[in-house]
Order: structure tokens, then C-alpha cells, then sequence
């Protein structure tokens, strides 16, 4: 009975491993962020003149939307 239940217990531990790497249970979910938070954004350019400006400003002026993802690691 003890190889059973040893056996048993590895089965259950891979399908338990194999469910929680695969979903987001045990994952904190994200903060949406702010319209306040993300005007309050400094941009700056890529040209050989770098300028700095808000992301407010930008929205106001042109009416552009800049998407930016962060991805850790």
C-alpha cells in the first residue's frame, strides 16, 4: 500500500504543478492605472535633441495615446 499512495501522491503533485504554473490563482492582479497617474508621465524624445515633456501635454496638443508596458525581469 505505501508504493500506492506514494505514487498516488507524485500523480497529484504533478497535476497540481501542471494546474497552478498554468493559471493566475495565486497571482495578485494589477492595479488599473489612473488617467492622473499616467498625464503625470514624463516622456521624452528619441531624437538628437532630447526634450522632456508630460503626457498630458502631449494628449492636449495632438491627441495621441502612448501605450508603454513595463515587463519585469
Amino acid at each position: 500500500m505505501g508504493m500506492w499512495s506514494l505514487g498516488l501522491g507524485a500523480v497529484g503533485a504533478a497535476i497540481a504543478g501542471i494546474i497552478l504554473a498554468n493559471t493566475d490563482f495565486l497571482l495578485t492582479k494589477p492595479a488599473p492605472a489612473t488617467v492622473q497617474y499616467l498625464g503625470n508621465a514624463d516622456l521624452k524624445t528619441i531624437d538628437s535633441d532630447e526634450k522632456t515633456l508630460k503626457a498630458k501635454a502631449l494628449w492636449e496638443k495632438s491627441g495621441a495615446v502612448i501605450m508603454a508596458v513595463r515587463r519585469p525581469g
